[in-house]
């Protein structure tokens, strides 16, 4: 054999191998080719796919100043001919990055075949635990916030997944309003039963406006109460703002002694007020307690000719 003919050997083994790879490369593909339309005609026949899931709804169903209870509806589809099993759900609060409250709720329920479950997850924030955490986070303030759910689910065909989902708000940390009566106002006076108007002023210490809707209170003057009651006044006190109410109230002058002469000489006499006012807030309905201790205050008297007289209440 020639010398000229043994490139031409050469070449045509290299040509084998490469011919070769071609053919086991092409034969790989269609393999896997083969088993992934396998897969998907199996998908399809049998009807098996990815659940989805999707945050519905927020609800706020209590917030008073020590906590807010939060509850997470999430919609859950299930596509699938057979139930599956919500094995975790796993769930983060935080604000600014910085973590309020984090859980996990195992064994969480069942999905049913070709249905969706809206799965409910309650949570509940402590404002003291966040404010002893965060000193910057103030009471009457409102606070942006990230919720992070991961649902664990474990599906025949895929296993288990983990459906993320998210969601971000604004919550608030309330703040009790501070109520002042400013004067006693007679409208009939006997000793057996006087009819009087408290004037009250009632400041939001809040970063959201409040819709007055009732307020039950109790006074006490010079530590005798003089009765309790419940009123039903709507009234807006707007964020960071005043509002000014008068309520009735009727009580014996002879059961207070000294207390009722001190207030009609002009001297004052002492007052605490306590009780809830229920509000509107753009995050659901509130009970907020009212309280006002070592108050002093004087009467406001009609005079003869109909007119009001000009003490001035302290």
């Amino acid at each position: 054999m020639s010398s000229s003919d043994k490139p031409e050997l050469v070449e045509r083994d290299v040509k084998d191998k490469v011919d070769d790879k071609e053919d086991n490369s092409g034969f790989i593909d269609k393999v896997k080719g083969f088993i992934h339309d396998i897969g998907e005609k199996i998908e399809e026949t049998i009807g098996f796919g990815k659940p989805t899931a999707d945050v519905a709804e927020i609800h706020l169903p209590c917030i008073n100043l020590e906590k807010a209870e939060i509850v997470v509806d999430v919609l859950i589809k299930n596509p699938n001919p057979v139930p599956i099993p919500l094995v975790d759900i796993d769930y983060l609060i935080e604000s600014d990055g910085r973590k309020l409250l984090s859980g996990l709720i195992p064994d969480a329920g069942t999905i049913h075949a070709h249905g969706e479950e809206t799965v409910k997850i309650p949570v509940t924030l402590i404002y003291d635990d966040i404010k002893s955490t965060y000193d910057d986070i103030k009471p009457g303030s409102i606070i942006p916030y990230r919720l992070k759910v991961d649902l664990i689910v474990d599906v025949p065909v895929f296993g288990r997944l983990t459906l993320p989902l998210e969601k971000t708000g604004e919550i608030p940390i309330p703040y009790k309003p501070d109520i002042d009566m400013e004067k006693i106002h007679f409208e009939r006076f006997s000793w057996e039963e006087t009819i009087a108007v408290l004037h009250l002023k009632l400041e939001n210490m809040n970063d959201f406006d409040l819709g007055l809707n009732a307020l039950d209170y109790e006074v006490w003057l010079s530590e005798v109460s003089i009765g309790s009651a419940e009123l039903e006044k709507s009234a807006k006190i707007g964020k960071n703002g005043i509002s000014y109410i008068e309520i009735p109230i009727s009580f014996r002058p002879k059961d207070f002694g000294s207390a009722l002469w001190d207030m009609i000489r002009g001297k004052g006499t002492g007052y605490s007020m306590k009780g809830h006012i229920n509000v509107d807030t753009p995050f659901g309905a509130m009970k907020l307690p009212i309280s006002k201790e070592g108050g002093t205050t004087r009467l406001k008297k009609n005079r003869e000719d109909g007119g009001d007289d000009d003490d001035d209440d302290e």
